[in-house]
């Protein structure tokens, strides 16, 4: 990448009011840095995308990526997949992310066919696709607009097609939500950030990430109609779900 990567400090000293979350300029200048500390299992998800890829997705098949912020995933395709094997279009509602994602992507995979829009998901006139990636995107959406994002997507997905859905959870018992979210900020102190960081990124994301259940998520995937989903990775509180659309 041609842009530097900065340590992810945003929440590093006191501040009078914590704002909620947003991903402005400061946000995209560390993201790399911030999802890498702040997202156990996001390097094995995005791993899996080729193997996933090549056992689902028919060759020169379609896929979306939805709130693709900097590209990552896009990358991790392209890294292991044939420049034939697949089109790539990325969504996300950052013009900041967008204008990098773009760039990276042009920079490091020149043979590949990535596009990258600014847009918003929920209004998305979508193409047929035999692959749609939506990670850690849901949970920024109003909950009651997430059901009829779903739907839209299993209605352009092609016959055979997957959804990989990676998302924050919360346990459906209290105690072990609780456990879960100890060792979440166990895994966040072991990757360098302060107490104060933990607490001031918790009160940002308050009312912005809203995460659901994984009963809640299974429910809603088969709403829309999908045939089957499981849970296929799960890291504490952070998981990847596959949903399938029958052939």
């Amino acid at each position: 990448m041609s842009d530097a990567s900065y340590r992810d400090a945003i929440f590093s000293t006191p501040l009078d009011r914590v704002a909620s979350f947003s991903f402005d300029e400061r946000v995209v200048a560390c993201f790399p840095d911030m999802i890498r500390r702040s997202v156990p299992g996001y390097g094995q998800i995005l791993a899996m995308l080729g193997p996933l890829a090549r056992r689902h997705l028919r060759h020169g098949g379609h896929v979306y990526d939805l709130g693709c912020s900097l590209g990552a995933a896009g990358l991790a395709l392209a890294g292991q997949l044939p420049v034939d094997a697949f089109r790539y279009t990325g969504i996300d509602l950052s013009p900041t992310m967008v204008e990098r994602a773009r760039q990276t992507l042009k920079e490091e995979c020149p043979g590949h066919d990535m596009t990258v829009i600014e847009g918003d998901i929920r209004h998305q006139v979508y193409d047929a696709s035999g692959m749609i990636l939506l990670n850690f995107t849901l949970q920024f959406l109003d909950p009651t607009d997430r059901d009829a994002v779903v739907a839209r997507l299993f209605e352009a997905l092609e016959p055979g097609g997957v959804l990989i859905l990676s998302e924050k959870i919360v346990a459906d018992d209290e105690q072990d939500n609780a456990w879960l979210v100890e060792r979440y900020h166990d895994f966040k102190r072991a990757n360098g950030y302060s107490e104060l960081e933990i607490s001031q990124k918790r009160t940002a994301l308050e009312n912005v990430l809203v995460p659901d259940t994984l009963t809640a998520h299974h429910a809603r995937l088969a709403r829309a109609g999908f045939s089957r989903s499981l849970t296929w990775f799960q890291y504490l509180n952070f998981a990847s779900l596959i949903a399938f659309k029958e052939a």
